[in-house]
């Protein structure tokens, strides 16, 4: 009887984990398949919606940001601005400075930013990304030195 409630308990996290992991892949070839319209790509307001984690190159997990938490940026033709709040958090979180797109890579040369980010700057200005893009969804990739894909922030644009 034990072996059957864990068979039944696996079949039932392997079938819930395809599911997502199809939507995922889903979402990405749609936004591959979307046609950019505009010179500036990633100019306007866009809002985090979601992550995803990688293994191998391919998604295997994904989850959608936790209520009340926010990450919006804001991209003019060459600048980049973003601000996140953490509702039990009260540690500021905004970054400020240039970005360039090449291809399918962002990279985003931060300035200043908060207190917290400010240590980070220190430590690194530049960040690079792979970049996805439709008209109104984007995702930035975080790529390890080895080339492979370790996780993504999905956004969604609001102006």
């Amino acid at each position: 009887m034990k072996n059957l409630c864990f068979i039944i308990l696996l079949s039932s996290i392997i079938l819930s984990c395809d599911g997502r992991d199809s939507k995922v892949k889903n979402h990405e070839l749609e936004m591959r398949t979307e046609t950019i319209d505009s010179e500036h790509p990633l100019e306007g307001a866009w809002e985090l919606v979601g992550y995803y984690n990688y293994l191998d190159n391919k998604v295997i997990d994904s989850f959608e940001t936790t209520k009340g938490h926010r990450q919006v940026k804001m991209y003019t033709p060459s600048r980049v601005m973003w601000s996140k709040h953490i509702p039990q958090d009260s540690t500021e979180w905004f970054g400020y400075g240039n970005y360039t797109v090449d291809g399918d890579e962002l990279t985003e040369v931060l300035e200043y930013g908060s207190e917290m980010m400010s240590k980070i700057i220190e430590e690194k200005k530049e960040f690079k990304h792979e970049l996805i893009i439709g008209n109104d969804s984007f995702s930035q990739i975080e790529i390890d030195e080895d080339g492979n894909r370790i996780y993504a922030e999905n956004y969604k644009r609001i102006e």
